[in-house]
């Protein structure tokens, strides 16, 4: 009989295979691959702490149209912030590709934020690394083109959590 597993289980071992990749192999340059709206992100794994479905949320009065709410993991509340939304996009329907990336501690911001879907690893060695086009937000550390001519942005996540933008989530 095979042995069971659960799912929260499986899914912490996955990210921990997945942190472990990140942070001793220097050679591995690979980035999580994220859809967001209709744009292509590269984040750092070592930038988030998991990636999970999109859980039930409570709405916060009074706050910006992209700021989704708080939900609670393992006791601790975090914020939950429409990224696509953030960005001037149109608001991310949550459907079952739609994944939240929990913020790593090291950037002492409990928020998590809500990407389109997944796309697996990318490796930007493998891509033209590109000019920035136009008056990109300072949250983008580089642009570049896949082999498809696909146009990949990498988000500094330590900018982003940092922004007075991102961090003023109440209505003025």
């Amino acid at each position: 009989m095979a042995r069971k597993i659960s799912l929260r289980a499986f899914h912490e071992s996955v990210m921990a295979k997945l942190q472990s990749l990140a942070s001793s192999d220097t050679a591995n340059p690979s980035k999580l691959g994220v859809q967001i709206g209709s744009q292509f992100w590269l984040v750092n794994l070592s930038d988030i702490s998991e990636a999970l479905p999109i859980p039930k949320l409570t709405s916060v009065p009074l706050a910006q149209s992209w700021f989704c709410g708080v939900a609670n993991f393992r006791g601790n509340l975090y914020g939950i912030v429409d990224f696509s939304h953030f960005l001037g996009g149109a608001p991310t329907q949550f459907v079952v590709d739609c994944r939240l990336l929990l913020v790593h501690q090291k950037f002492s911001v409990n928020c998590g934020i809500v990407v389109s879907r997944m796309l697996g690893l990318r490796n930007p060695e493998k891509m033209q690394r590109v000019e920035i086009e136009g008056e990109a937000p300072p949250w983008v550390a580089a642009e570049y083109h896949d082999e498809t001519g696909q146009r990949w942005q990498e988000l500094n996540m330590q900018v982003l959590t940092g922004h007075a933008q991102f961090l003023n989530v109440g209505l003025s």
